[in-house]
């Protein structure tokens, strides 16, 4: 499953799609019939897909806290900004 240019950035990918792509990755990996050059490849997008998902799991921890924050106190509920 080399990365041939055909499979989107990983950057637009929502989180649900990237983890579907991850274990797809995994899934593969695990049996052993793909070409050396294929393995890398796919284990490669599998590294950017992992770090992608973190991210995206680490902004919505910080919404959620957010979101407790206000709820204990805050005046008003405002949308976290990640960029």
């Amino acid at each position: 499953m080399a990365n041939s240019g055909k499979s989107p950035s990983v950057a637009a990918l929502s989180f649900e799609a990237a983890l579907s792509e991850l274990e797809e990755i995994v899934r593969q990996l695990e049996t052993g019939k793909s070409s050396l050059e294929d393995a890398i490849g796919a284990y490669e997008r599998g590294a950017e897909l992992k770090k992608h998902c973190e991210k995206k799991l680490t902004e919505a921890k910080a919404r959620v806290e957010k979101i407790n924050l206000n709820a204990a106190g805050a005046e008003k509920l405002e949308p976290a900004d990640f960029e």
